[in-house]
């Protein structure tokens, strides 16, 4: 399937963080360099923006009381989802080619976890993300969500926001079952349930590359269904498969050796095959990777510099 234009998307602002050297550890993930290195923060945008991405997500994924703390998130919460916001916007202005900045909404009550979800402590959790966020951003990306239930809480707490909003998914790493997502829900009635919510673009992101494939091909057959068009997108992980048993947050995960940018590269050209037109990686992919996409998949009027 052929595009008018592929959109590169950032990397794995986690890691690139610890790789980097800026202070990393659980439970505070990527929100400990934001409180005490943003310049980390910083570069970190950056580097992605330099080896191509020309969509950056703000660092507020662990700005959230699952990994910062009840008491910190109460205290900080909103000035430091201004500050991955504002730390964006600046990386991205510097550019010399159009950035846009993805105003990141996790799931606030962590991540793989659909049992753990609480409608009305998410809509108070994003609420305060979306207030330091809004005058930073250009989109509004919910992403890393388990369940429908999920994105309809991410949408009462945006209220209508004008913004245009981009919602991701992660699904089951069990690779051939059909497509579903971390809750067991279907592919296919979560792309429904962002069409009905508005969304402009649907994602699959933070799971295995063998997995993806399949969720693009029924998101596709549901758009074609209902004669409707969105954005497709694919942002990978390069962890091992994740158990459903296991206990979100409790270590950090080892990243996979089969996942350099050329073996990257290879599972990217399958999606943009398959109708992604926003490629991208989730955590262990970095800069190398995003570098490696753009020097293969862009036409060569499209590559330019950062």
């Amino acid at each position: 399937m052929s595009h008018v234009s592929l959109r590169l998307l950032d990397g794995g602002m986690g890691r690139e963080l610890q790789r980097s050297g800026a202070p990393f550890r659980q439970p505070e993930w990527s929100a400990l360099a934001l409180i005490e290195t943003p310049e980390y923060v910083l570069e970190a945008h950056r580097a992605f923006i330099a080896a191509g991405a020309r969509i950056i997500t703000t660092n507020s994924y662990a700005v959230v009381p699952f990994h910062i703390g009840d008491e910190r998130f109460t205290e900080q919460g909103l000035a430091l989802a201004g500050r991955a916001g504002a730390l964006a916007r600046q990386a991205a202005s510097a550019s010399k080619e159009p950035v846009t900045v993805a105003g990141s909404l996790p799931p606030a009550l962590g991540s793989y976890r659909p049992d753990l979800f609480d409608h009305q402590r998410s809509v108070a959790i994003h609420r305060q993300l979306i207030a330091g966020l809004e005058a930073h951003v250009d989109v509004w990306l919910a992403e890393t969500q388990s369940s429908i239930a999920e994105v309809r809480a991410v949408v009462e707490a945006l209220d209508n926001n004008p913004k245009p909003l981009w919602l991701s998914f992660t699904l089951l790493d069990e690779v051939g079952e059909p497509p579903r997502l971390r809750s067991t829900e279907a592919v296919a009635d979560a792309v429904r349930a962002a069409i009905e919510l508005g969304a402009k673009a649907v994602l699959f992101n933070c799971s295995q590359p063998e997995v993806m494939g399949a969720a693009l091909a029924q998101a596709r057959e549901v758009l074609e269904q209902l004669s409707q068009t969105l954005d497709l997108g694919v942002y990978a992980n390069a962890f091992p498969p994740v158990s459903s048993e296991a206990k979100a947050n409790s270590t950090l995960l080892e990243i996979r050796r089969d996942l350099g940018p050329e073996a990257y590269l290879s599972w990217s050209r399958t999606w943009v095959a398959a109708g992604a037109s926003i490629v991208g990686g989730c955590c262990g992919i970095g800069p190398e990777h995003i570098a490696q996409l753009r020097s293969s998949l862009l036409p060569e009027k499209e590559k330019g510099g950062a």
